[in-house]
């Protein structure tokens, strides 16, 4: 994973499509996975850690999950992962009709059901899940303190977990080809928009997924959906990589700078991520990254997994 900025949000006053959609890279240095714990989904347990261990997440601290769904690709693998999902949850898979997309279906929700689980010990197949009134997945039972959101693109899926803080993820491909300038005039403020022109046209596609995929994770992490427009706030991204990110507002959308958190990442040289987290004004919160993989047959991690990946199917 390549990481481009991390910064506490500073400065003055449910998820849409996809840019482009009908609705609607310089200086990016190597980033590694910050902890190396291999997880057996199905049981809750990191091998040699003991029986039950679970990954630690303490309350200043959030973790982001990606998968790449083209991994789970034998029927064997994807038959344990439907075995996770409620009746309902298969039968949307199902509805997909090209079969990468309905492995990205199931790869999405079996990612979330075994990334809770590895904070609770609660099996993955017992989570169930509910929307609010604009969209956003959360938890129905069991109970619990954890928050999380999700996001998938073509090649790749992402799931942000924290403890009782409202957080938000959004990742998008590099490989989409759009009129960027007259999308940004549609959607962004026109601060966004004015930036985006002075970008020299080969970094243009980059910077304007960067503004999209932060302002996505904000409109999630604030769980209000199409109701927060994306032109009633604006990101300032600086040039420098020791500069912050900074989020602004019009009296529209009126919230707090200095709440909110943001993350922006490349991974691999195909996709572009954006966090947002409520920091609650207080201090860093440390975000950790961790990689789900297919087992390998026998369910054997190998010296090729190292041990900042999980094991998304248990073999």
């Amino acid at each position: 994973m390549r990481k481009k900025r991390v910064a506490s949000a500073s400065g003055g006053a449910g998820p849409r499509a996809g840019p482009g959609a009908a609705a609607g890279p310089a200086g990016i240095t190597a980033m590694a996975a910050d902890a190396q714990v291999p997880l057996a989904a199905a049981e809750g347990r990191v091998p040699g850690a003991g029986a039950g261990a679970q990954v630690s997440l303490a309350a200043a601290e959030a973790h982001l999950w990606w998968a790449r769904p083209d991994a789970f690709a034998e029927a064997g693998q994807l038959a344990r992962l439907r075995a996770l999902l409620t009746d309902d949850e298969r039968a949307r898979a199902d509805r997909y009709r090209l079969a990468r997309d309905r492995r990205a279906s199931l790869v999405t929700r079996a990612l979330v059901r075994t990334v809770l689980s590895r904070y609770s010990g609660v099996p993955p197949a017992r989570w169930r899940f509910r929307t609010n009134e604009h969209g956003r997945p959360e938890i129905a039972s069991p109970a619990s303190p954890l928050r999380f959101n999700v996001s998938h693109t073509d090649g790749l899926v992402v799931c942000f977990v924290s403890r009782g803080r409202e957080l938000g993820v959004d990742a998008e491909h590099l490989g989409r080809d759009r009129r960027w300038l007259d999308l940004a005039e549609r959607f962004f403020a026109p601060a966004e928009a004015r930036a985006l022109r002075e970008v020299p046209a080969a970094q243009r596609r980059l910077r304007f997924l960067e503004y999209w995929t932060l302002k996505e994770s904000y409109v999630k992490a604030r769980g209000r959906g199409l109701t927060l427009p994306l032109s009633g706030f604006w990101f300032d991204l600086p040039a420098g990589a020791g500069d912050g990110i900074r989020i602004r507002f019009t009296p529209v959308v009126a919230d707090d700078p200095a709440r909110w958190q943001f993350t922006l990442d490349c991974l691999g040289t195909g996709h572009v991520v954006a966090t947002a987290i409520d920091s609650n004004g207080v201090g860093e919160v440390r975000i950790a990254h961790y990689e789900a993989v297919a087992a390998r047959r026998g369910g054997s991690l190998g010296p090729a997994h190292s041990a900042g990946r999980m094991v998304l199917d248990p073999g």
